[in-house]
């Protein structure tokens, strides 16, 4: 394809202040000083070195610092340093109810945003990283210097988080206070039958207490209501057009946007795509977990390829199936037998089935960056070591829940957006349990939404919204046709959605990234930068509805280097723009910023 267009000057790649290099161990020091530390120092120093990779993103608001603009309606404020570019924040108010102003009255939900400022930029790209539940201050705060690279200085980037969500107000929020989470929210939830009976009778409580701590706000935190909110947005800043990057969950919201509010849609793109069709009609999410088996085999495939000087896991079998098949019966043995792991009084615990195949495997399948580190990790606990495995996927400083939880968002927006309540299934638990049971069968890490789906039937807030996208209906045409963008193997949104929404969106065309992982952002590729600038700048679009890109370079099974050191090798790219670009994705792939929603684990 040529050469990236250069819309604008840009200034060098600059490296996140707050983010770890591509690809390097999350846990890769806390190993040994854990030997070092105990108790409350432990958690001291995992505060200093952001192990915790929280939601909560506080904005430092100086005083007397108002910034306008010219055709705003909103002042900002300087709110700190990212990779030393400046970012400011401001809030807006947005009606409870955005469809009908008589419910809303006077109440209102505070919606914070913040932005980072491009030099040659007149219009504003709204971003969303997923969940539901992602914060967009944390986001930016975290990625925005990568997303600015592939972007380019012509647009400014403007993130939020949206009604409910981090640090708007009023928070869904279960519980009325930390003490009252930690106290009441543990219960058995990893065996689909064994644990149904107290999972059943806890979520009684549960979903009431939602109900409850929301009050009349509950209902109307849901997935139209947002897409209402950026309106409200995008007249505080005085933009007629919505410039939308949306990753995940971020593409439902997307989608309902372009569908509510099409005369506006100018250039979305929606990334890494929620089938819409059954997040709101469906009660069961049929078609999340299509490709997530094929993601796992492909981690298996890709680890005999590097052989064992890359994957720790290529020296114990020489096939597919005998590896795959070593993995999964020490995996099943550990739900029987835990593994106990001692390393000091303060550190210790155990290992099970639950917690490997979830915690490591299916988390991991999300980003290929990853991959080194499970093998290695693998392959040490089915050698009997399981130090590392428990360092990286279970160790949990006293306390932690508490410090990095904020709220119950996942569960408030997909569950009043959509079939949710004891109408939509069967009424006694038996009969529930016979309904998941097949379920959860159509891939090795469905029943990861175990706990979920019992909140979902049991769900008491009233569904307000009238939004019920149809599946076979004509395709939206929007102001502008919409790009969508998808790896080949998503673990949790996989091509088939994305696929479905090319279908319901006129003249809309899809990109598709030829690798693994969760969103095209997941693997390196300088051809989808390309098509995310022309469609941002000029609105073009792939000729062919359905277009393919290579990943560049080699991203799987890439050992991570020690602080210092050269990241990964930079693929060969003769333009110095391409190059920090081609970093930037780097960083983009390395690093957990996508909003994780599921409640156990983590799945949007």
């Amino acid at each position: 394809m040529g050469m990236i267009k250069k819309k604008t000057e840009t200034d060098p790649f600059l490296d996140g202040q707050s983010t770890r290099r591509a690809g390097q161990p999350r846990h890769a020091k806390l190993k040994l000083v854990l030997m070092l530390l105990s108790g409350a120092a432990i958690v001291s120093w995992l505060f200093r070195h952001d192990w915790f990779n929280t939601q909560i993103y506080h904005a430092p608001y100086p005083p007397s610092t108002a910034l306008r603009y010219d055709g705003e309606h909103i002042s900002w404020e300087p709110c700190g340093t990212v990779a030393d570019r400046s970012v400011e924040c401001s809030s807006i108010d947005v009606p409870m109810d955005q469809f009908n102003a008589s419910n809303s009255v006077n109440k209102t939900f505070s919606v914070p945003l913040i932005r980072m400022r491009g030099k040659n930029a007149t219009q504003s790209i709204l971003l969303n990283p997923g969940g539901p539940g992602g914060s967009g201050l944390n986001f930016l705060h975290r990625r925005g210097p990568q997303l600015h690279t592939i972007i380019g200085e012509g647009f400014h980037l403007l993130s939020f988080d949206p009604r409910g969500i981090n640090q708007s107000l009023p928070l869904a929020d279960c519980y009325p206070s930390a003490e009252a989470r930690q106290a009441l929210s543990p219960v058995r939830a990893k065996k689909v039958v064994e644990d149904s009976g107290e999972l059943w009778a806890w979520t009684a409580n549960h979903v009431q207490a939602c109900a409850d701590n929301l009050g009349e706000y509950g209902p109307y935190i849901n997935t139209p209501q947002t897409a209402a909110d950026m309106n409200s947005i995008l007249d505080a800043i005085g933009q007629t057009d919505m410039y939308y990057w949306g990753f995940s969950y971020g593409t439902l919201l997307g989608q309902t946007y372009a569908t509510l509010f099409p005369d506006r849609s100018t250039r979305v793109i929606i990334d890494g795509v929620v089938n819409q069709f059954d997040w709101y009609n469906s009660p069961l999410d049929l078609e999340a977990f299509a490709d997530t088996d094929k993601v796992f085999s492909g981690f298996v495939d890709e680890c005999l390829k590097a052989g064992s000087s890359k994957c720790a896991l290529a020296s114990l079998a020489d096939n597919r199936e005998a590896l795959t098949d070593k993995v999964l019966t020490a995996v099943k043995a550990l739900g029987d037998d835990p593994m106990s792991v001692y390393i000091n009084s303060t550190a210790y615990g155990i290992l099970d089935d639950w917690t490997i195949l979830f915690g490591a495997i299916f988390t991991s399948l999300y980003q290929p960056p990853r991959w080194y580190e499970l093998a290695s990790n693998l392959a040490s606990l089915l050698k009997g070591n399981a130090t590392d495995a428990f360092l990286t996927y279970s160790f949990s400083p006293p306390n932690d829940w508490n410090i990095t939880h904020r709220g119950d968002a996942l569960e408030f927006v997909m569950f009043n957006d959509g079939a949710s309540g004891p109408a939509n299934f069967p009424k006694d638990r038996r009969s529930f349990v016979d309904l998941l049971v097949p379920f959860f069968n159509q891939s090795m890490f469905s029943a990861t939404e175990y706990d979920s789906y019992f909140k979902k039937r049991a769900w008491k807030i009233p569904r307000l919204h009238n939004y019920n996208p149809e599946r076979h209906g004509p395709a939206v045409k929007t102001r502008h046709p919409l790009l969508i963008l998808s790896t080949t193997y998503d673990p949790v949104c996989p091509l088939i959605s994305a696929k479905s929404a090319h279908e319901s969106f006129h003249g809309s065309k899809l990109v598709e990234v030829q690798g693994y992982g969760h969103c095209s952002v997941a693997v390196p590729s300088m051809c989808i930068a390309r098509y995310v600038r022309d469609f941002f700048y000029d609105g073009k679009l792939p000729e062919e509805n359905h277009v393919k890109c290579e990943v560049d370079g080699e991203p799987y099974f890439v050992k991570p280097k020690e602080a210092g050191e050269e990241t990964v090798a930079i693929a060969d790219f003769e333009d110095e723009e391409e190059k920090r670009i081609h970093l930037a994705q780097l960083e983009l792939a390395g690093e957990i910023w996508i909003g994780l929603g599921r409640q156990r684990m983590g799945r949007w």
